[in-house]
């Protein structure tokens, strides 16, 4: 199993929000949802629809999990294949605070905090389609620290927030990522395909 990672940008590499105004206003953030008006259905629906496709796993952190388990349940039968795909799907949530009985979206598996990075490793073992992360910041931003993601897809879009919740980890080290592919939305984002080099397999210039 591959650990594919999806995240909405804006241009100052703030992640924040993107999806609603209550989605994670934490920080004083005001800008809650301002990804909405760049989705573009023709290439950023069919993104998201192969992701599904190649879906095996669904990862999340709890605040994630919380909105996903409150926005995708009223969706299923609608005819929206995504939908269908994530609400049968194995899900795992990392949360130190919630419990079982918290867990009213179906069928999904609780992962603590300090087991994260071991569990996926074992994940990434077994046979199946990806792992698919997306929001879940603190989530990837461990992963990503570990060198357990496999592919990162971004959503660039043209748009600053001037503040707020971004991705990458702020430790001083270098990371590379190899371009797999890049495709322009009819609004004006850029969706770039990443894949997170291991250490050592640097490129230099014009290699």
């Amino acid at each position: 199993m591959r650990v594919v990672a999806s995240e909405f940008m804006g241009l100052d590499g703030v992640m924040q929000a993107p999806g609603g105004q209550q989605e994670d206003p934490s920080g004083g953030f005001a800008h809650g949802g301002w990804s909405l008006p760049y989705f573009d259905p023709a290439v950023m629906g069919a993104a998201v629809a192969g992701l599904a496709e190649r879906g095996g796993a669904l990862l999340q952190g709890a605040r994630t999990y919380r909105v996903s388990a409150t926005a995708w349940p009223g969706q299923a039968g609608t005819g929206n294949a995504f939908a269908d795909w994530i609400n049968q799907a194995q899900k795992y949530v990392v949360s130190d605070t919630l419990t079982d009985a918290d867990l009213t979206w179906q069928p999904t598996t609780i992962i603590r905090s300090a087991d994260l990075t071991t569990q996926v490793s074992t994940l990434r073992e077994q046979p199946g389609g990806d792992i698919y992360v997306y929001g879940s910041l603190s989530i990837v931003r461990a992963l990503l620290d570990a060198g357990l993601v496999d592919e990162l897809v971004l959503m660039i879009e043209p748009i600053t927030l001037g503040g707020g919740k971004t991705l990458f980890p702020t430790d001083g080290q270098v990371r590379t990522f190899e371009l797999i592919s890049a495709e322009t939305a009819a609004t004006g984002v850029l969706l770039c395909r990443y894949r997170p080099l291991p250490r050592g397999e640097e490129k230099t210039g014009g290699q």
